[in-house]
């Protein structure tokens, strides 16, 4: 799945006028808080109790991905989802997430439950194709195979731009998308790299 793909289903000219910031700044916050969710998720999905809590919550968001308007975003549900993907690093994260320059004026506090149900509609959606498209029956791997899939960049157009190209910029430490921010530390703590 392209960033692109993310971008689409999320309304970033009204996510950037409720929190008083240009659209740029918002669509580069949406990218930056899009990948540290979808690592979070596919840290989660790697034990056999991860996986199962994910697909029990993706139940809840299926048919549900682009929204047109902050407001119809249920932002208690996404405040719960990014507490249970990020855990106890969640204040951590999003006080990093906070210092980027490249995101002056974001509240990755009032951001990332705005994504979180979004994201996980758009998981739910790639979740019931796969079902749809394998008979029904569960193909090896699971919802992790999924995640790591979307995080894979998924269908490689040459176009570039995959949350996998972002993910690995700020994995590798480059510069490309950490605008003045270590993302890489951030990925890091939440996939236990760091404590």
């Amino acid at each position: 799945m392209a960033l692109d793909d993310i971008l689409k289903q999320v309304p970033i000219d009204d996510i950037a006028a409720k929190l008083n910031v240009s659209p740029d700044v918002a669509k580069a916050a949406v990218e930056q808080g899009g990948a540290v969710l979808l690592g979070g998720l596919a840290k989660n999905a790697a034990s056999e109790e991860g996986s199962a809590a994910i697909q029990n919550a993706l139940k809840k968001h299926e048919g549900k991905a682009g929204v047109s308007a902050v407001d119809e975003v249920d932002q208690a549900d996404g405040d719960k989802i990014v507490t249970h993907v990020l855990g106890d690093q969640k204040q951590a994260v999003t006080s990093k997430l906070n210092e980027s320059d490249k995101t002056a004026g974001i509240d990755f506090g009032k951001l990332l439950p705005i994504l979180a149900p979004i994201i996980m509609g758009l998981i739910a959606n790639k979740n019931e194709e796969k079902s749809t498209t394998s008979d029904g029956a569960e193909s090896g791997g699971g919802i992790g195979d999924l995640i790591g899939g979307l995080i894979g960049g998924g269908d490689k157009s040459g176009s570039g731009g995959g949350i996998g190209d972002l993910l690995g910029g700020i994995l590798g430490g480059g510069s490309s998308s950490g605008g003045g921010i270590d993302l890489g530390g951030i990925i890091g703590s939440i996939f236990g790299g760091k404590k």
